[in-house]
């Protein structure tokens, strides 16, 4: 199937007077009174997440203030704040003061938020204690570098996410990606290297279509800023809890629901439409639920679309449930999940024929979901445990049929995937002392999977079996990880994470070591070291040998294996401005390659039908530095700036060093945005958001044309694999919204811009046909949405 149809939802030049008009008509609306909202949520330790009783929480930019402290169970609510934007300080005796700016209040939601403290072992007498602010450490306290949080209000916020919190992953230092691929490629590495967690349990990659384009990526996840909670992004050496991840971890949690009022967000745009709801299961309990639910509307659109388009529909859903209880914990289920569905129809006139894919059917049908029930408890002595059972599924099925040269319909290819998985995780975290806490814990995996690929690689040759196989396997995994003051300035987390594969009886030991030191007030260094592997995608295991005839020819692979090594610098310029700096070393080995060959799985993008046997002999190298300056959203502005400069470099078992195919060698984001409070009482927001992005090109391998030519497919020169460069791109995304509060409600228009430039994405070569060459396959994708939102 070409993709390019995937990806080429909308013609925007169709609708731009309705776009314009919509607008203008749209901000001549105005709301008289001023409304005023309350924020709630609750101040919590950042190593034990216990609730921190009777901390004082103020707004800082009121007159007079406004400010209120915790109860004895950390929680707080401030009434009656008007609506715009704050900063929120938090303090208490024995920690350290914490500023959360950024803070967002509308008429129609309360506003929600979990603040965490760090512990403050100093006497103030000996060491002026900063406030920190609250974006510059991640959730997760045992993380050293390499980590960022994720804020739910930048998910709604930044351009070019889209409502998509997965697509803001790549303005962060250290990650590339695609417009027409929502694959995030972090340092160099491939996206199918990346672990995806929820609620802490690893989960399938949850985009829209993933997998077909390229292994990792996809157009949209099933994520929504809706749902999400503020969520933790690792790019290399993180702590030790996490196992079966090469390259990143994205760390992910879904957000409690409101447990006094209900609140409902219904939107409609181009793209879809989306109904979300939150509140307690009754008045005075506890207990809440929050979901979203979103379906495609590409179908209605379809005068609008291009060929083939209008077949695409996706729908996704999310929910959570939370159940707090006086003496046994608090238990929460929660879910997600996809469901994707494409065609493609057969060409029949053959002048119409210019690409191979002119003459193929294709039936595409796709799901993904998670559902987990989770239970916390807090224990005595500074303790809490917290279990974990879930099971998540995917599965792909794709028919692909082709006209052979009687203009018959005759089978090419079938992909029919289909894992499931049941997950146990447990840990215990307990705070030993001021100066030690200890995470230690288990993950069982059960892998059950029915896989079945074949292809016919000739017009006249039936489809020949490349994987056939079902069963069971299990990956174990345990875990420790303590975190030690040994000085005021001088912290150190150190931890190990063992995982065993039953399938082979393969097992990894991977130790983690990591150093944080406070020079000075607002100086720090981070310097931390990982040992971490990961399993590749289960047919992989089991394809058979076209060379040999063997079957199953890789149940033996190991593990693909990484050293991270990583320096950090951190220095905050003002309360204001942060400014981050990561140097980079990770020594990739036991990476599976061809025998004699310049092939490794390092490279692969999208081959399915991959029938070769491999060995753990390959080895890879990415190395570079990151860079990340940013300015907290103050008088109504913002901005930041992230680069990137790095190499990335495998070695097959040819035994020569190349670049891989994601070798760009360099990222360059800037993101900016800007806010005016308008109306009669300023209690409307006009915001305008702008990303740029310049990246260099993906790799690719010479094309022997005399082969290709006699051929009449793209042959590649494999002994000068990936010796070339696609162009550089420079991709603009843009968004603009205008919010009205009112009462009781509010209401949004947006305007949301993918690539506004339309710089294209380059995904290879096709042959052509018609005029005996080799094209190359340009995608130029421009996503806009018009949409309209109303909460209430």
């Amino acid at each position: 199937m070409d993709l390019e149809r995937l990806s080429h939802f909308l013609n925007p030049n169709s609708m731009i007077r309705f776009i314009f008009a919509f607008s203008l008509t749209f901000l001549t609306l105005q709301s008289i009174a001023q409304p005023t909202q309350s924020i709630r949520g609750s101040v919590l330790n950042h190593a034990t997440n216990t609730p921190i009783a009777f901390a004082s929480v103020v707004l800082l930019n009121t007159n007079p203030l406004i400010g209120t402290t915790t109860d004895s169970l950390g929680n707080f609510t401030i009434s009656n704040v008007p609506v715009g934007r704050y900063a929120l300080k938090v303090t208490c005796i024995g920690y350290e003061p914490a500023i959360n700016r950024e803070v967002l209040v509308s008429s129609s939601k309360q506003t929600f938020l979990t603040l965490q403290l760090n512990e403050n072992n100093t006497l103030l007498s000996e060491l002026v204690i900063r406030t920190r602010v609250n974006k510059e450490q991640p959730l997760n306290a045992m993380a050293t570098v390499s980590a960022r949080m994720l804020s739910v209000e930048e998910a709604k916020r930044y351009a070019g996410g889209f409502d998509d919190p997965a697509r803001l992953a790549t303005s962060f230092a250290g990650v590339a990606g695609n417009t027409g691929d929502n694959g995030i490629i972090v340092r160099g590495n491939a996206p199918k290297f990346l672990q995806w967690k929820m609620e802490g349990i690893e989960i399938p990659s949850p985009n829209h279509f993933g997998d077909l384009q390229s292994f990792g990526g996809g157009l949209f996840t099933a994520l929504s800023s809706q749902m999400l909670a503020n969520s933790d992004f690792f790019s290399g050496a993180f702590p030790a809890e996490y196992n079966n991840a090469l390259s990143g971890v994205f760390d992910m949690a879904i957000k409690k629901g409101n447990s006094e009022k209900r609140e409902r967000t219904i939107q409609a745009g181009i793209i879809g439409i989306e109904n979300s709801q939150e509140g307690p299961f009754k008045k005075g309990s506890l207990s809440s639920y929050i979901y979203n639910y979103r379906y495609s509307t590409l179908a209605i659109l379809a005068p609008l679309l291009p060929e083939d388009a209008s077949s695409i529909r996706f729908q996704d859903l999310s929910f959570k449930l939370n159940f707090p209880t006086k003496k046994a914990g608090t238990f929460s289920i929660w879910g997600i999940g996809l469901i994707d569905a494409a065609k493609s129809k057969v060409k029949k006139d053959s002048a119409e024929w210019k690409y191979y894919e002119d003459k193929e059917d294709n039936n595409i049908k796709q799901y993904m979901g998670a559902l987990g029930i989770s239970h916390k408890y807090f224990l005595k002595n500074n303790a809490y445990l917290k279990t974990t059972i879930a099971a998540t599924t995917n599965g792909t099925d794709w028919t692909a049929l082709k006209l052979n040269s009687l203009s018959t319909l005759k089978p090419l290819s079938k992909i029919s995937v289909a894992t499931s998985n049941v997950v146990l995780s447990s840990f215990i975290n307990k705070r030993y002392s001021p100066r030690h806490i200890n995470k230690t814990g288990i993950l069982l995996t059960g892998m059950m999977y029915n896989l079945l690929l074949n292809k016919s690689f000739s017009e006249n040759s039936p489809p020949q079996e490349i994987v056939s196989s079902n069963g069971f396997s299990t990956l174990l995994s345990a875990y420790s990880n303590s975190t030690i003051n040994l000085s005021d300035k001088l912290h150190m987390n150190i931890g190990v994470n063992g995982q065993f594969f039953t399938l082979n009886n393969h097992y990894a030991v991977e130790p983690r070591l990591g150093f944080r030191y406070q020079f000075k007030q607002n100086h720090s260094f981070g310097l931390a070291y990982g040992l971490h592997s990961r399993l590749e995608s289960l047919n992989y295991y089991f394809n058979n040998s076209l060379t040999s005839g063997a079957r199953a020819v890789n149940k033996n692979l190991d593990f693909t294996k990484s050293h991270h090594f990583v320096f950090s610098y951190d220095w905050n310029v003002s309360d204001l401005v942060h400014f981050k700096v990561e140097p980079y070393y990770q020594q990739l080995y036991s990476v599976p390659v061809v025998a004699n060959s310049s092939f490794s799985l390092l490279n692969l993008q999208s081959d399915w039908f991959f029938a070769e046997k491999l060995q753990n002999t390959g080895e890879g190298r990415n190395y570079g530095i990151d860079l990340t300056l940013e300015k907290y959203m103050s008088k109504g502005y913002y901005y930041m700036l992230t680069g990137s400069l790095f190499e990335s470099e495998y070695k097959g078992a040819d035994g020569v060093w190349r670049d891989t195919r994601y070798n760009r060698n360099y990222v360059l984001n800037f993101l900016t945005g800007k806010e005016w409070q308008v109306g009669k009482n300023n209690q409307n927001t006009l915001s305008i958001n702008v990303r740029a992005t310049y990246q260099g090109g993906n790799r690719y391998s010479p094309i022997n044309n005399a082969a290709s030519n006699s051929s009449k497919e793209v042959v590649f020169d494999e002994t000068k694999a990936f010796s070339m460069q696609f162009d550089p791109a420079l991709n603009v995304h843009f968004t603009a919204s205008y919010r009205i509060n009112k009462s009781k409600t509010s209401r949004e228009i947006a305007l949301k811009i993918v690539n506004l430039t339309r710089q294209a994405d380059y995904n290879g070569f096709k042959y052509n046909l018609i005029d005996n060459r080799i094209d190359q396959d340009r995608v130029s994708t421009l996503i806009p949405n018009l949409s309209y939102k109303i909460e209430f």
